[in-house]
């Protein structure tokens, strides 16, 4: 049985940039419908950090007070483990005017951050598709047409705004989605929770180690979040290394390679347990793409993405996710006046988010050299007010426009 519904806006996929454009064009009135493969609540690799550049966007979104009861202590340090060695220094406040409580990132779960989100889109009357997919998208004169499946039942949503945010890791049908690769310098992406750890509650310690970096924070909860990016080839070495079991698996690998190459993980794991398994996705697709092509819009890593090395995911998400919306609503219908949104909006985008883009993209290649982990560690050492920068150039302290 196929039916059909209409609406004035189609978001495919509920993370934090779907649900920011969801909800910030159904309080203006629009019909809204979102489109999501995965049932909640459900764990995603992430770094899960959250800018306090967006405290006041979570306001807007009706979830800052929750945001704040739920989420880990403030991060007011940034750090970096490598080998032995282990330096931090401060992390830089919010440049947005806000009070001296909210001047600190902090970090949240997933899997409770993107349930906030979507509950809040749902009390705002965003019509919820879940767990569906989305396999085609069709013209119909001005309107589009998005088939999506769930089990055997096929639904036909018709709506003249298309907005893909369905992230770039996972290939599949839609014009808006990347095809797959594998190719040896392919990073992907791990990531795992604990609980019990020792890592100190304020501290965000950058992980640089052979073929690949990561991160560690206190979430909520007392979850300790660990995620991390490895070179495809460096984790066919690591699976197949003499002194391993064959049937190591890939989690498995990442794991001892991160114990073993930062004596800071090992520390801060010591007394540690696991909460769940690791997750593991990717390749991560660093790198600025169309915002606005073949009549969608793109919003999160469909847009762009930023090496995970910044922790600025989630940030770039939300943020993304107002800017368009706040273009669509001040626009004129029609397809000129979506056409010029989208110019619009593909300006707002890099102005915005190219310059943490760029320097992560510098970072990660600094930390990913072969050879580094000796080189990068004395530079550090010598010059911790290098992490300070780093955070100031990843976009930390930049307030999200008409939000300061």
């Amino acid at each position: 049985m196929t039916r059909l519904s209409t609406h004035d806006a189609i978001i495919i996929g509920a993370g934090p940039a779907g649900t920011s454009v969801a909800l910030t064009l159904a309080r203006r009135g629009w019909a809204v419908a979102i489109v999501e493969k995965s049932a909640y609540p459900r764990r995603k690799v992430c770094g899960e950090y959250v800018s306090a550049s967006n405290l006041a966007l979570l306001d807007q979104l009706e979830i800052g007070e929750a945001w704040r009861a739920d989420a880990g202590p403030e991060i007011r340090r940034v750090g970096f483990f490598s080998g032995e060695t282990s330096v931090d220094a401060p992390m830089p406040r919010a440049n947005d005017g806000r009070s001296a409580k909210d001047g600190f990132g902090r970090a949240l779960g997933r899997d409770i951050l993107d349930g906030l989100l979507l509950q809040a889109a749902r009390s705002a009357g965003v019509e919820i598709f879940q767990p569906c997919r989305a396999v085609a998208i069709d013209r119909d004169g001005e309107m589009r047409i998005v088939r999506i499946q769930a089990g055997n039942e096929t639904t036909m949503l018709r709506a003249p705004v298309i907005v893909a945010a369905h992230g770039s890791w996972e290939p599949g049908p839609l014009p808006s989605q990347l095809g797959k690769t594998n190719r040896p310098s392919d990073l992907l992406g791990f990531k795992a929770h604990f609980t019990g750890s020792s890592l100190a509650p304020d501290l965000m310690p950058l992980l640089v180690f052979p073929g690949g970096y990561g991160g560690m924070v206190l979430a909520d909860h007392g979850r300790l979040s660990i995620s991390c990016c490895i070179r495809r080839d460096m984790l066919a070495r690591l699976r197949k290394h003499p002194k391993h079991q064959s049937h190591l698996s890939a989690a498995d690998a990442v794991s001892r390679h991160l114990m073993e190459s930062c004596r800071g993980v090992r520390d801060a794991l010591e007394s540690a347990h696991a909460d769940g398994p690791w997750l593991a996705a990717g390749p991560i697709r660093p790198g600025i793409r169309s915002c606005y092509e073949r009549d969608i819009f793109r919003v999160g890593n469909a847009a762009g993405e930023s090496h995970p090395v910044i922790a600025e995911g989630i940030s770039m998400a939300l943020q993304s996710g107002w800017l368009l919306a706040s273009e669509l609503a001040c626009a004129p219908g029609g397809g000129a006046g979506r056409e010029a949104a989208g110019r619009r909006y593909e300006m707002a985008w890099k102005r915005l988010f190219s310059t943490r883009v760029y320097a992560a993209a510098a970072i990660a290649r600094i930390a990913l050299r072969p050879g580094n982990t000796t080189l990068m560690p004395a530079i550090i050492r010598n010059f911790p007010q290098a992490l300070t920068l780093g955070a100031q150039l990843s976009g930390k302290t930049k307030p999200v426009p008409g939000f300061v």
